[in-house]
């Protein structure tokens, strides 16, 4: 019997996730179906309901509704609880288990592909929303030397660096104070303003000599994020490709009890960042 999952979103046209899962189950010889779900956008909890009364064994959640996930579920798991949204779900009868796998997916990108050592290092996170709180305490479990995470909002900056503040050193400050912190050994954009050709207002002194610029959103090319760290003399650029291959990857390890390499996939989904 094939055992059915999907990724779950308003729009849903664009989503990678059904080749990625795809091309994991053909290599480690899953048995299983993986699809695109379009749900209403006040419809998500009778989306789900359908699809596990057909049999579905789990779930991808993707935008709008990663908030809506995590009411959802009958059990937050700890990454999931922190970043108050959900990435993947996991049915098991009556239960409904929930994860977030961004900041793990985020961190085996910078660290194992990408060759970054997170240890010692000044980090900065551009942003305070999910994506921020979701990479965070991956950020704080690899112990860099400190971590500031920067928003327009100060105050909801200072209430994430708030809740984790027994767990590392992070601080927080508006864009204004950014331009007296000095530059960052790594600078990931959290914030969803590449996917508008936008960016966020951070000054180009954020990044250090050496530097690896991360930009979350993927498949945008050269954005305005990378741009202005490759003109400040940034030493490495990325963009979420390697994420969102790592995070599919965590969940399908999940679900599945086995992690399929990433390497052939994430080289396949590259696009040049010119």
């Amino acid at each position: 019997m094939t055992d059915r999952y999907a990724v779950i979103g308003n729009p849903i046209g664009h989503t990678k996730s059904p080749a990625i899962h795809a091309a994991f189950a053909e290599a480690t010889g899953q048995n299983m179906q993986y699809e695109a779900l379009l749900a209403p956008l006040d419809g998500f909890a009778g989306a789900v309901d359908a699809f596990r009364a057909a049999g579905g064994r789990g779930m991808n959640v993707t935008l709008p509704f990663k908030l809506d996930a995590a009411a959802y579920a009958t059990r937050l798991l700890p990454a999931a609880a922190l970043a108050g949204a959900v990435n993947a779900l996991m049915f098991d009868g009556p239960a409904a288990v929930a994860d977030n796998f961004d900041g793990a997916g985020l961190l085996r990108d910078i660290v194992a592909n990408l060759g970054c050592a997170v240890r010692g290092q000044r980090v900065l996170l551009v942003g305070a929303g999910g994506a921020a709180r979701g990479a965070l305490r991956p950020f704080l479990d690899h112990y860099p030397a400190e971590v500031v995470i920067a928003n327009r909002d100060p105050g909801r900056a200072a209430a994430l660096a708030r809740e984790t503040a027994a767990d590392g050193a992070v601080s927080a400050t508006g864009f204004d104070g950014l331009r007296s912190l000095g530059g960052f050994g790594i600078v990931v954009n959290a914030t969803s303003a590449s996917l508008h050709g936008a960016m966020p207002d951070i000054p180009a002194s954020v990044f250090g000599l050496g530097c690896l610029a991360y930009d979350m959103v993927y498949g945008k090319g050269l954005t305005p994020f990378l741009q202005l760290a490759q003109d400040a003399g940034a030493a490495r650029l990325a963009d979420g490709v390697g994420m969102l291959v790592e995070q599919a990857a965590e969940a399908f390890a999940w679900w599945r009890g086995v992690r399929p390499d990433t390497a052939a996939v994430i080289a396949r989904m590259t696009v040049p960042l010119a």
